[in-house]
């Protein structure tokens, strides 16, 4: 595959990935990029040990790692959970909503539901975090119980 086909096939997944972390759409912009000078300067070098997929997604989640590294502190913001109910919220709204979310969740957290969000297997998402799959699993459901609990709070079912 080349470079450009593996860039119009993943970006939209890595950027996805950097808005779970991140929460801000300019950042995660610069990090699908960085993440993707990454992919294009070491894919000669590209081993073929794991799936393609998970070695850029790996790539995309160090780069967060180290952006929030460098920030000092993750900007977050409190989601207040006496919300009234909003009937005509909008898909964006709602994704804005589930990445803000997704962005008060602790760091590996927000590693695996965002991997999942962009429906790689456990047993991948489990080879990218280092984790069993069993832990991812576990690990999955507690994610999903915790968004909820907040969904249902600000109205959204």
């Amino acid at each position: 595959m080349s470079f450009e086909e593996l860039y119009i096939q993943y970006s939209p997944q890595v950027f996805r990935v950097c808005m779970g972390y991140i929460n801000d759409y300019e950042t995660a912009r610069d990090l699908t990029q960085e993440t993707f000078i990454a992919v294009w300067q070491n894919l000669p070098s590209f081993q073929n040990r794991s799936k393609i997929s998970t070695w850029i997604f790996r790539i995309a989640t160090n780069n967060c790692l180290r952006a929030i590294e460098r920030s000092g502190r993750m900007k977050t913001t409190e989601v207040p959970y006496d919300l009234p109910a909003v009937q005509d919220e909008t898909v964006e709204e709602k994704l804005t909503f589930l990445y803000s979310c997704i962005s008060e969740l602790e760091e590996t957290d927000r590693i695996i539901i965002s991997l999942l969000l962009e429906d790689l297997p456990k047993a991948e998402i489990a080879a990218i975090v280092g984790l069993g799959e069993g832990n991812v699993r576990v690990k999955t459901h507690r994610i999903k119980e915790k968004l909820a609990i907040k969904f249902k709070a600000h109205g959204i079912e």
